[in-house]
């Protein structure tokens, strides 16, 4: 099975442009990511993916691989997609390019949702991090899943689900943005077009799963550390300093 990580890579992010770009410790942020995907050896291949060449230029002048978009995409998924319609592969990992810690331990319990998956119904796999602070529960940044009874997701959702109309006592997880995708759902899914819940929502799974698509979510303790304030690169620095 051969498992490449492509991170997409936008330079003008909304609530932080050109945050990748940005030093964290001596490097930029996208080449932490980077290095930070390579480290954990369980990928093929590592590439960025991204719109601009100042990335692009920023990775292969640190020895790294990566891929010019050749048209303008509005998800990573997308982005990734494009990129690798020549690539040969069997799992294609989306890794956040916002996020440096990037760790081996969740990505491990990711991929070996497709080595136990031997009739191969699984589409996709991601992440799931249970929350109990209601703040975090509360706030629309945080993006809620609620899954069947295989764990398979049902759907997610920038609002509080679910709904707990009696009060009880109910878990809520948060979907962290890591997807792994064979490689043929990737290109079927992102072929789909746009509906109404992601358009709505503004959350591109809900493209994948409104057609039937099968997304295994799993469950993970590791709740990534992403960077989308100047806030959050200064606890990055922090972190490092540590």
């Amino acid at each position: 099975m051969k498992v490449i990580a492509m991170i997409p890579a936008r330079l003008e992010a909304a609530r932080f442009p050109r945050k990748l770009l940005q030093d964290l410790g001596g490097k930029s942020v996208i080449v932490r990511t980077f290095e930070a995907a390579k480290k954990t050896n369980l990928f093929d291949e590592v590439y960025v993916v991204t719109d601009s060449e100042l990335i692009f230029d920023e990775i292969v002048s640190n020895g790294g691989k990566a891929i010019m978009s050749i048209e303008e995409h509005q998800s990573g998924s997308d982005r990734i997609a494009e990129a690798i319609k020549n690539i040969d592969a069997d799992i294609v990992v989306n890794v956040q390019g916002d996020e440096p810690f990037t760790d081996d331990i969740s990505l491990r319990d990711l991929l070996a949702v497709f080595v136990d998956d031997v009739d191969t119904k699984i589409d996709i796999a991601s992440l799931m991090f249970k929350l109990d602070d209601e703040n975090e529960i509360n706030n629309p940044n945080n993006v809620k899943v609620v899954t069947d009874v295989n764990e398979c997701a049902l759907y997610f959702s920038r609002s509080v689900i679910p709904f707990s109309r009696d009060n009880q006592s109910v878990d809520y997880f948060k979907h962290i943005g890591i997807y792994a995708f064979r490689k043929e759902a990737l290109l079927k899914g992102t072929q789909l077009p746009i509906n109404n819940l992601e358009q709505t929502e503004k959350l591109e799974q809900l493209r994948f799963i409104a057609n039937g698509m099968k997304i295994k979510m799993v469950k993970t303790t590791q709740q990534p550390i992403g960077i989308d304030t100047i806030e959050d690169l200064e606890k990055a620095r922090d972190l490092l300093r540590k």
